[in-house]
C-alpha cells in the first residue's frame, strides 16, 4: 500500500504502523480469534501474510485489530457504498388514485399495485379523488384510506394520515423491511394511460376510476 493511500485510510481506520498501542486483541484473515499479543507481533505476522493490520474496533480494552487486505477491504466497503446509494435514489414516490365509489374489485387491484411499489422499496402516495356531492362527505374517503392501511397490514408504515388537499385527500405510505418479503397475486395489468406515465415519468403511476360522476 502506497503513502497515499496510507493518508487516505488513516481517516477511517489505523493500520500497520499508526497503530500505537503496545497490545492488541487479534483476529486473523480467517475470523480466527489469536487473543490477546503484542502489536509488533501483529504487524510482522499481517508482514508474513502479506497482509494489513487493521483496527476494526479502537474502543475496546485492548482494541480489536484483524488480519486483512486493507485495499480490497476498502474497495468492497466503497462497492457496499455506492450500491446503498444507488438504492435510496432509486426510491421513487409513486401515486395511485381512488374513486370514493370504487368497487371491490377494482379496490383489490389497485392495493395490488401499492404492494407491488412497497415491495419494490418505493413510497405509495395514495389519493381518493371526490366528485360532485363526494366532497361534503371526506369522511367517506378517509374510510377508504383507512380499509387501504388496514389492508396493507405491517408491510407498510403510514408516514402521513388522510388529509384534505383541495378537492383530493391524500395519504403517504412507506414500506418497512417486511415488505420485501410480501406475497403478490398475479400482477394485475396496468392500463396504457398508466403504461406511458411510467415510461414518461417515471415516479407516478396515476390510477383513474371509470365509474361517472355521481350527480351534483
Amino acid at each position: 500500500m502506497n503513502t497515499s493511500e496510507v493518508m487516505t485510510v488513516a481517516k477511517e481506520h489505523k493500520i500497520n504502523d499508526q497503530i500505537r498501542v503496545r497490545q492488541v486483541r487479534l483476529i486473523d484473515d480467517a475470523g480466527g480469534q489469536i487473543g490477546i499479543i503484542d502489536t509488533k507481533e501483529a504487524i510482522r505476522m499481517a508482514q508474513e501474510k502479506n497482509l494489513d493490520l487493521v483496527m476494526v474496533s479502537p474502543n475496546t480494552v485492548p482494541p480489536v485489530c484483524r488480519l486483512l487486505d486493507y485495499g480490497k477491504f476498502r474497495f468492497e466497503a466503497q462497492q457496499q457504498e455506492k450500491e446503498a446509494r444507488k438504492r435510496a435514489r432509486s426510491q421513487e414516490v409513486k401515486s395511485i388514485k381512488l374513486r370514493v365509489k370504487i368497487g371491490d374489485g377494482d379496490f383489490d387491484t389497485k392495493l395490488n399495485h401499492v404492494k407491488r411499489f412497497l415491495k419494490d422499496g418505493h413510497k405509495v402516495k395514495v389519493t381518493i379523488m371526490f366528485r360532485g356531492r363526494e366532497r361534503t362527505h371526506p369522511e367517506l374517503g378517509e374510510r377508504l384510506l383507512t380499509r387501504v392501511a388496514e389492508s396493507l397490514g405491517d408491510y407498510a408504515l403510514i408516514e402521513s394520515p388522510p388529509l384534505l388537499a383541495g378537492m383530493d385527500m391524500n395519504m403517504m405510505v412507506a414500506p418497512t423491511l417486511k415488505a420485501a418479503t410480501m406475497k403478490l397475486k398475479a400482477s394485475d395489468p396496468l392500463p396504457p394511460e398508466e403504461d406511458d406515465d411510467i415510461e414518461d415519468h417515471d415516479d407516478t403511476i396515476q390510477a383513474e376510476e371509470t365509474s361517472p360522476s355521481p350527480e351534483a
